[in-house]
C-alpha cells in the first residue's frame, strides 16, 4: 500500500509540475508561449492547440495519477506525451538524460505501467468506486493507447504544418 501510494504521489507530482511549467511558467518553466515555440520547432501543428494539450494532459493527468483517479486513462494520456517527447525530441540524443536522451521519459512510462497494472491501491479515488487494481491488460491498453495517440498527434501535426514551415528561415 505505501509503495503504490508513494509511487503515485511522486510520479503524479512530477507530471503536474512539468505541466504547470508548460502552462503558466511556474517552477522556472517557459509557460505557454515557450511551449508553443517548442511545438513549432518539433513540427507539432497547430502549435497552440498542441501546447495546450500537452500542458493540460501533464497537469491534469499528473493530478489524476496522484489521486489514483481514472488511472488507466490518465496514464494513457501521459504515456502519449512521453512517447511523443521521445520520438520528437529525446530519441535522437541516445539513452542518457545527461545528453538530452530518453531515459527519464522511459522511466516515467515504466512507472505509469506499474501504477496501472498493480492499481492505485486502497487509498485512491479508483478504490472508492471499487477499482483498487486494474491489471496487466489495462496497462497494455494504456501503453497501446498512448502510442496510438502519439502517432496521431505527430501525423496530424505534420499534416497541419503551414506551407512555409518547411522553408529555411532567413
Amino acid at each position: 500500500m505505501i509503495g503504490r501510494l508513494a509511487l503515485r504521489l511522486v510520479v503524479g507530482a512530477v507530471f503536474t509540475a512539468h505541466g504547470v511549467q508548460k502552462l503558466v511558467g511556474a517552477f522556472g518553466g517557459s509557460g505557454i508561449d515557450g511551449t508553443k515555440n517548442a511545438m513549432r520547432a518539433s513540427n507539432m501543428h497547430p502549435a497552440t492547440a498542441n501546447a495546450l494539450l500537452v500542458a493540460g494532459t501533464e497537469t491534469l493527468g499528473g493530478a489524476a495519477i496522484a489521486l489514483g483517479a481514472a488511472t488507466p486513462v490518465a496514464a494513457g494520456g501521459l504515456i502519449a506525451t512521453m512517447v511523443t517527447a521521445i520520438r520528437k525530441v529525446h530519441g535522437k540524443n541516445g539513452f542518457f538524460n545527461g545528453k538530452g536522451g530518453y531515459e527519464f521519459n522511459l522511466t516515467l512510462i515504466a512507472a505509469l505501467l506499474a501504477i496501472v497494472s498493480d492499481g492505485p491501491g486502497p487509498v485512491s479515488v479508483d478504490a472508492v468506486v471499487g477499482k483498487r487494481r486494474w491489471g496487466p491488460w489495462a496497462a497494455l491498453l494504456a501503453l497501446g493507447g498512448g502510442w496510438l495517440a502519439s502517432t496521431l498527434a505527430i501525423d496530424l501535426g505534420a499534416a497541419s504544418a503551414p506551407a512555409d514551415a518547411a522553408a529555411p528561415e532567413a
